[in-house]
């Protein structure tokens, strides 16, 4: 037997057919329809021309679909490939070429940010019921190995270019049954999926509970009333937030204004919770499991900083996860001590393929024992807690939203009368991290702020934009000419 991302969804849709799957504001989902319904995509997408191993686009907010859309294209052997709702027509059309998707499920008014769509395209809100209403419900059951992507996760990096993340069935599925086992989150149990479903984490947690044989409900609508509001009306037991939800929700002033008596798990992932903000989620949320978690789309979760620690390892990220070896190496790869900074690197079955069509950043990626190098420096204490002290990488992360500084870095350059830019993220409370952009200008050229801010916002996805853009004479380096973007942190 083979780990499939549908599994769940077969399984629970016979032993559980009658119970809550999914639940998208008014609309109820049960397993019974989830299952059929996933059954009838898998089988339009088929008899529409795609084979097993077809690259599919999807193009969705948080919606009930997007568990059917998963399961339906696993079922059918063919690899899902999330796009940004946030995204620009040209992140959007880099993708699908590079992808060389084959299929684009969407919703509707999203279409817009497609110019060049595949050769097959099903809208929800238009069509999209019809081509499953007049598609078979038998299962596809196309064989697939554990090892195939079931997803191409593109993710900055440190090239500016995207990258496309290969995840197996094998990575993802027991990453949702451990997900399952620490969080509760099967039978019985209701959480509420925040965080964008298109993102790497978000599609994780938010499909995990369903795949257990519990119920995910969406929240659609953005901000701290909605999802406080979401918590209360659907139940929830657990939620995953990302540290500008814990911002948010703290600045609101809200949080006490709504029972949440049913919370009792919360888990943070995608960016460092500042101990400050974490000390105001311990106390906000009384009673409250909070879990601390590090990872990437490249390694899965790495470590959890578990409940009873949350008080004793402020600052740590925990220990390794289930069936997780950790290396701390310097420049030399040779493991470091006890207390000494390194890079962190992981070993699991959650790591990932590999990168598409780009072997040289694969084998840069890995050691020669098959550990994942993070780019992110690290010390380890006595007790195997770790950590994170500082990024290898130059990479910004802005709401829980990785950005390449020199993807933004080749926009503001294109911007007449700029000679060359440095972008940094400088301290933000709010956001973590908020994109700076250091720029010099041509000599006799007096480029303007704002006009390069909305320069920036015809090309890039709205959190990659500057949210500061300071002019320098000159920018620092070092004898090497490199540039030195240490010093401009300080300022």
């Amino acid at each position: 037997m083979q780990l499939s991302i549908a599994g769940g969804i077969r399984e629970f849709g016979v032993s559980a057919a009658n119970s809550v799957a999914v639940i998208d504001g008014e609309r109820r989902l049960r397993f019974r329809e989830v299952h059929e319904r996933s059954s009838r995509l898998g089988q339009d997408l088929l008899a529409a021309g795609l084979a097993p191993g077809d690259r599919v686009a999807v193009l969705l907010g948080n919606r009930a679909e997007w568990i059917e859309i998963a399961a339906g294209l696993a079922k059918a052997g063919l690899v899902m490939v999330p796009l940004g709702t946030r995204s620009t027509a040209a992140e959007n059309a880099y993708i699908l070429e590079h992808s060389e998707a084959r299929a684009l499920i969407a919703d509707a008014p999203l279409l817009g940010g497609v110019t060049t769509p595949p050769p097959v395209v099903r809208l929800i809100g238009d069509g999209y019921e019809e081509a499953l209403a007049g598609a078979s419900a038998d299962d596809p059951l196309v064989a697939v190995s554990e090892r195939d992507p079931f997803t191409i996760v593109y993710t900055s990096g440190t090239t500016g270019r995207p990258k496309g993340v290969l995840i197996s069935h094998r990575s993802r599925a027991l990453t949702f049954y451990c997900s399952a086992l620490e969080w509760g989150l099967g039978p019985g149990r209701t959480s509420l999926a925040v965080a964008p479903m298109y993102h790497g984490a978000g599609f994780a947690f938010g499909y995990t509970p369903v795949f257990a044989g519990g119920t995910v409900s969406m929240l659609g609508a953005p901000g701290p009333e909605a999802l406080l509001a979401g918590l209360a009306e659907s139940r929830a037991q657990s939620v995953f937030l990302v540290p500008t939800h814990a911002h948010q929700l703290r600045a609101s002033g809200l949080v006490g204004d709504y029972d949440l008596s049913a919370l009792d798990t919360i888990y943070f992932n995608a960016a460092a919770l500042p101990t400050t903000l974490k000390d105001w989620v311990l106390e906000a949320f009384p009673g409250v499991g909070v879990h601390e978690l590090y990872g990437s789309t490249e390694g899965g979760i790495v470590t959890d900083c578990r409940p009873a620690y949350a008080r004793t390892k402020p600052g740590s990220v925990g220990p390794g996860w289930f069936m997780t070896e950790l290396k701390l190496l310097d420049d030399a790869d040779v493991e470091v001590g006890v207390g000494e900074p390194g890079e962190l690197c992981s070993r699991s079955p959650f790591l990932m393929n590999g990168y598409l069509k780009d072997d040289a950043a694969t084998a840069a990626a890995m050691t020669a024992d098959g550990f994942y190098r993070s780019g992110d420096i690290a010390v380890r204490d006595d007790d195997g807690f770790v950590t994170i002290v500082d990024r290898k990488k130059d990479m910004i992360i802005s709401g829980g939203v990785n950005i390449a500084p020199r993807e933004v870095e080749e926009v503001v350059n294109a911007f007449p009368g700029v000679a060359e830019t440095a972008v940094v993220g400088l301290p933000d409370e709010r956001w973590g991290e908020s994109v700076t952009a250091f720029v010099v200008a041509l000599p006799g050229a007096s480029p303007d702020a704002d006009e390069i801010v909305a320069h920036c916002r015809t090309v890039l996805a709205g959190p990659k934009v500057p949210r500061r853009v300071e002019f320098l004479s000159v920018l620092p380096r070092n004898a090497a000419g490199k540039i030195l973007k240490r010093e401009l942190r300080k300022d």
